[in-house]
């Protein structure tokens, strides 16, 4: 069974919260909190609001809080707020204001 994936592209804009059982990939503006099980952010995207899901991976900006199992953050990732997590990955380049706590 394939896992399904939502796909919001760039010229996308959300305005309110975002819920996806399994996988979403954006590229796109969201201004409200995303719950998905697995959250792929591309360079152009930005996020204002919390975020709650198992995986994430951050390629664009974000502000808000992240609760996660695991984070990783690309070279091309804008990150302020809060991060709880279990595992935290950063690849240089990345620009961040952020208070991380590991559980």
């Amino acid at each position: 069974m394939s896992e399904k994936i939502s796909v919001l592209l760039s010229d996308v804009t959300i305005k309110g919260d975002v819920v996806e059982k399994e996988k979403l990939i954006t590229d796109s503006k969201i201004d409200g909190d995303i719950t998905s099980e697995n959250l792929v952010t591309h360079h152009g995207s930005k996020i204002n609001g919390n975020i709650s899901a198992s995986n994430v991976v951050l390629g664009g900006a974000s502000k808000g809080n992240i609760n996660s199992d695991k984070i990783s953050i690309k070279s091309t990732a804008e990150v302020e707020g809060v991060l709880n997590q279990k595992n935290l990955s950063v690849e240089e380049g990345a620009k961040l204001k952020i208070k991380t706590e590991t559980y």
